[in-house]
């Protein structure tokens, strides 16, 4: 079986009870487990393997790179002007200060997996 599928299937099983839709939030303790169950590192290692790509991924962003994992989508920070907002309560303008927002777009692979859709025949570019 293929670490992809093993890794898959510890995080289906674990995180969300092999079901379909859930509440349950997937936590870094979830994806710590799924590494220890798929890969057969340490807890330690597996936990220390998860806080580096997180962190990875964090400093990236934080740089203004764009993440992009395949099959699974693109994480991208963007830049937002200045504009002028309405407080809905008074109607007075409040001017609202430029900002960098983290913008992520799913790929169309998981797009199809969410929705239930056959993935086998597609291909991600990005």
């Amino acid at each position: 079986m293929s670490l992809r599928l093993r890794f898959g299937r510890a995080l289906e099983s674990r995180a969300f009870g092999g079901q379909g839709m859930s509440t349950k939030t997937l936590t870094r303790a979830d994806l710590t487990e799924a590494v220890f169950n798929a890969v057969g590192l340490s807890r330690n290692e597996s936990s220390q393997m998860v806080e580096d790509i997180l962190e990875e991924v964090c400093g990236a962003l934080s740089r203004g790179e764009t993440v992009k994992l395949s099959s699974f989508g693109t994480f991208q920070v963007r830049q937002k002007s200045e504009r002028v907002g309405r407080n809905p309560k008074t109607g007075d303008e409040v001017p609202i200060a430029p900002r960098r927002v983290l913008v992520f777009r799913p790929s169309h692979v998981l797009k199809a997996q969410i929705n239930g859709l056959d993935t086998a025949g597609l291909h991600d570019e990005g």
